[in-house]
């Protein structure tokens, strides 16, 4: 009695820990995407020994996170038949290897995910102390709030701990959202800290002075609350969203308008705001290279290689899709359209179920929708958090068909009970 006694309460010791662990790990990882001013960054260096750890103690792909594999070996496929038709390769074998370990990062987090439902919570929380930390920097870097500041701000615009500011305002919209809807749905207690996060992120994504963001930020947030209404079991609850929704969107317009007194901001917000910019109409502008590279695309099925075009006109593709046709291929666009357009009807299927995950999974999924949006006018193929937002919606997809299996097993024991089947010996027939 004392062994069986003293094994148990140890076991469960040992799992708690491993589980606590686990969490922390994971978390730090998500966290450190979002520290990214030079490659290699810390988040590939630590993200290759924590999918080497893992590897080692029996990671594993299930049956519904293979089309996700897949697809992406397809997509790397494409890029390297279309590496053939360069005649100087420069960096082209390392951007594609970047492009094959962050393709690895989101299978690796669909996979633990699945393994680990509980790692959903500490990805958020990771994910959210870090952009914190970052748009605090962003927003001491904008105002010069001590010496050696302006490192992180970049022509004039708050950019955190990244290299771009228009990496740096998407990098804040999910923990922004997700903040949101645990103030519209969540505790009363915890919505102190949650408004204090919110508006730090809010401020933050202003400062970027990035428009691709700040319209993910407006439509993401909106979606959001107005799913979190249309999914609520009561009358009540869904007053309490639509107040406390009302009065989250009230304090971002009111931290806009406190900040749009400052002149340096609205001479910048005038100028930002503005829907075209110069370098999107020019001649050779943004748009104008639409046309061009997709025309180009016509004449070569096989791509022109990665990196390519921005050499021949002196910008990047600034379109993901453009930037598939050019990079990778026919092969490589067909590859990456399909991984993205399933990953959307994947994720939408299961959204509003009511899961443990259906929350993370409703944020990933809608601020992931508002990323291929913002794909078609920049470039987003090697946003770390991209990646890790897909590793989400299909780590939840892949917990969905657990339960499922589950479940389906579950009905299939009861069926086979000794007591069903002799009533089914005994059911009269015809």
């Amino acid at each position: 009695m004392s062994a069986a006694t003293g094994t148990l309460p140890r076991a469960a010791v040992d799992a708690k820990l491993v589980a606590m662990a686990s969490a922390t790990a994971v978390a730090i990882g998500v966290g450190l995407a979002g520290f990214v001013q030079n490659e290699p960054a810390p988040y590939e260096l630590y993200m290759v020994a924590l999918i080497g750890v893992w590897a080692l103690f029996g990671l594993t792909i299930s049956r519904a996170t293979v089309p996700l594999l897949v697809l992406w070996i397809v997509y790397l496929i494409g890029g390297m038949v279309s590496m053939t038709q360069m005649s100087d390769l420069k960096d082209t074998p390392l951007y594609l290897a970047v492009t094959a370990f962050l393709a690895l990062t989101a299978v690796f987090f669909a996979a633990v995910i699945e393994k680990r439902e509980g790692l959903l919570r500490p990805i958020f929380i990771g994910w959210t102390l870090a952009a914190c930390l970052t748009g605090l920097l962003g927003i001491f870097g904008y105002f010069g709030a001590f010496p050696g500041a302006e490192r992180f701000t970049l022509y004039d615009r708050a950019a955190g701990a990244f290299k771009d500011p228009n990496v740096f305002g998407p990098f804040l919209v999910l923990p922004a959202v997700w903040l949101l809807h645990g103030i519209v749905t969540g505790r009363l207690l915890k919505m102190p800290i949650q408004a204090a996060g919110l508006l730090i992120l809010s401020f933050a994504i202003f400062l970027s002075f990035s428009r691709g963001a700040w319209g993910l930020y407006a439509l993401s947030a909106i979606t959001v609350c107005a799913a979190a209404f249309l999914n609520s079991s009561s009358n009540k609850l869904r007053l309490r969203i639509l107040v406390m929704a009302l009065i989250g969107m009230g304090l971002i317009a009111l931290a806009v308008m406190i900040a749009l007194q400052i002149p340096q901001v609205a001479a910048l917000f005038e100028t930002r705001a503005q829907l075209v910019q110069d370098y999107d109409g020019a001649r050779l502008g943004r748009f104008a290279r639409y046309g061009i590279g997709f025309a180009l695309a016509m004449e070569h099925p096989l791509g022109i290689g990665p990196l390519v075009f921005g050499t021949i006109f002196g910008e990047d593709t600034h379109n993901i899709w453009l930037k598939a046709l050019m990079d990778y291929g026919w092969l490589g666009f067909a590859a990456y359209f399909t991984l993205l357009v399933l990953t959307v009807a994947a994720g939408f299927r299961i959204l509003l179920r009511d899961r443990y995950w259906q929350p993370f999974l409703l944020c990933a999924w809608v601020v992931f929708v508002g990323h291929i949006a913002l794909g078609t006018v920049i470039d987003m193929d090697h946003w770390r958090h991209f990646y890790l937002l897909m590793g989400i919606i299909w780590g939840c997809v892949s917990l969905e068909a657990r339960h499922q299996a589950r479940h389906s097993r579950a009905s299939a024991r009861e069926t086979a009970t000794p007591r069903n089947y002799a009533l089914a010996l005994h059911r009269p027939t015809n």
